[in-house]
Parts: structure tokens; C-alpha cells; sequence
């Protein structure tokens, strides 16, 4: 089960926060027992880019074998 301050990754994209499927952020917060999440997404300059409420079906956990990639912000 994931937990607040775990690592996840978005399964899809959430538009209107400016995410794609693949990013990752850090969970602050759970809902209604895991049914949803508060998660933060940081650029690496340390700025927060976005925390969004998302379903626990977008998202997984982070799997070690992962490596991270990073992609530039769209301007907005």
C-alpha cells in the first residue's frame, strides 16, 4: 500500500496540472483509506511544479529497478 511520502509515478496524465504520465512525485497526503492522493511534483531546482489530487488508479509506486528522466516544463 503506498503511504504518505512515498514515491509514485502517474500512470496518466493530469493536464490541467501541466503533468505526463511518467512523472514523479512524493505523496503528502492519502484519502478515504488509499481511494485517493495529495501528491507533490518538484523540478529539479527543488520548486514545487505542481500537487494535484489524484485516484490511487493513477498512480504506482516507485520500483527500484526504475531510473528517473527528466523533461522540460511546458512554458506556461
Amino acid at each position: 500500500m503506498i503511504k504518505e511520502h512515498d514515491r509514485v509515478v502517474l500512470t496518466k496524465a493530469v493536464a490541467n496540472e501541466g503533468l505526463e504520465a511518467g512523472d514523479v512525485g512524493t505523496v503528502v497526503h492519502l484519502y478515504a483509506d488509499g481511494k485517493a492522493y495529495e501528491v507533490e511534483f518538484v523540478a529539479l531546482d527543488g520548486h514545487t511544479v505542481a500537487v494535484a489530487t489524484v485516484e490511487a488508479s493513477d498512480i504506482r509506486p516507485v520500483m527500484a529497478t526504475e531510473i528517473p528522466h527528466a523533461r522540460e516544463l511546458a512554458a506556461a
